[in-house]
């Protein structure tokens, strides 16, 4: 909530916070000169600015990418802890390997977004808080995994569970609050072009708000812990969230132009167009980890990044008022909590197990699959359905 507060008052005390200038960051700031310099022009385009996103964080990536991991292998000593009920090949591979790679992710995000979006949108400081307050409990989590030794969690699930739940509470309402009245607080219906669930009246308080937040607390909460149960296998779960993050982030660009909006017939919401920005900071931040992550991995992103990834992507479906096109998209995220809900369900009523082992891809490598096969097997699965999502922006 800290974090939120903070990133709050420097968006409302900063001078471009009423909407006086189209931009207000690092770079954008450039274009004062395009007067003089009409190459500087290309800093006004979102597309421009999203390469260079793409870029930097990347970069960033590469270049203390290794210093990071040599820094966490020495600091963590046993590396995270693996569960003894996998396979064995899995454990012998995996142990001793460095955990909290999230941490090489955020700071590339972080910074890349800050150097070139638009600090003028009031999106990208709730998608960020969103990120870095979801990556600080997994952070917790990882800390004391690795201090300790144990894969259960440093608190209870419950606090946890709250913790998340309070962030994307906080999250949705300033969502809410930011947003056109018209359709704050209704959920959008994809395949159709204005069929709108009401959930309830855009009065700023918690009681006539509650049905929409609380379906945001599902979208930014799951999506978190979604990503959370997939991050199982080497590049696993960094690959479909660069494919979701990437497919929100034409999602954002398109919700945020207004000619494009009423073409596809999608509710326009000025200013998401910037989230397109922290999507390609997401994208390079990705690429880069994967370099490291790649088999055999040289580094976990821990609950610190799949948290924090999860609940980027959930607080960009949010803000763009496309929160059941996510579970079209991050499908795969889907199958693998439902496998883990289908298991204890199942198991706690009837006592069998429906799976060989939760989530969906242990199932798989149980059944005997490599682990590059389950793993190259799933990224096309989140290819697939990234392109069924983008395909619901014109079958309308």
């Amino acid at each position: 909530m800290a974090v939120f507060a903070a990133m709050t008052f420097l968006w409302r005390s900063h001078g471009y916070a009423r909407g006086t200038s189209k931009g207000a960051d690092m770079l954008y700031e450039l274009i004062r000169f395009s007067g003089d310099y009409t190459i500087l022009n290309v800093f006004r385009y979102i597309t421009f600015r999203t390469g260079g996103a793409i870029i930097t964080s990347l970069l960033l990536m590469m270049m203390f990418g290794p210093k990071m991991i040599e820094q966490l292998r020495a600091r963590q000593g046993k590396g995270q802890p693996i569960r003894d009920d996998g396979p064995q090949s899995h454990i012998v591979k995996k142990r001793g390997t460095p955990t909290m790679g999230g941490l090489m992710i955020l700071l590339a995000i972080t910074f890349a977004t800050v150097l070139w979006a638009n600090w003028h949108s009031f999106y990208i400081w709730i998608v960020l808080g969103v990120t870095l307050t979801y990556g600080a409990i997994g952070f917790g989590d990882d800390y004391l995994k690795v201090t300790k030794q144990r894969t259960s969690h440093w608190f209870s699930g419950r606090i946890k569970l709250v913790l998340e739940v309070g962030i994307a509470a906080f999250a949705t309402w300033l969502v809410m609050s930011q947003g056109n009245p018209k359709f704050a607080t209704s959920l959008t219906v994809p395949f159709f072009k204005d069929v709108l669930i009401p959930m309830g009246p855009l009065y700023l308080n918690w009681l006539w708000t509650a049905p929409f937040i609380l379906i945001g607390v599902i979208v930014i909460a799951g999506a978190g812990n979604s990503v959370n149960l997939t991050d199982g296998l080497d590049g696993l779960a960094i690959v479909p969230v660069m494919v979701a993050g990437c497919t929100f982030g034409l999602i954002a660009y398109l919700c945020g132009n207004l000619k494009f909006a009423e073409y596809l017939g999608i509710i326009h919401v000025p200013d998401t167009g910037e989230l397109a920005v922290f999507a390609g900071a997401l994208l390079g931040a990705g690429l880069g980890f994967l370099w490291f992550n790649a088999p055999p991995a040289m580094i976990f992103m821990g609950d610190t990044g799949s948290l924090a990834l999860g609940g980027a992507l959930g607080s960009i479906a949010v803000a763009t008022k496309h929160e059941i096109v996510l579970a079209i998209v991050g499908g795969l995220f889907v199958m693998e909590t439902l496998s883990v809900i289908v298991q204890v369900v199942s198991f706690k009523t009837t006592g069998k197990r429906v799976f060989r082992m939760a989530p969906l891809h242990h199932h798989y490598e149980q059944k005997g699959w490599e682990e590059s096969t389950v793993v190259i097997r799933f990224w096309i699965i989140a290819v697939v359905l990234a392109l069924a999502g983008l395909a619901t922006l014109k079958l309308r």
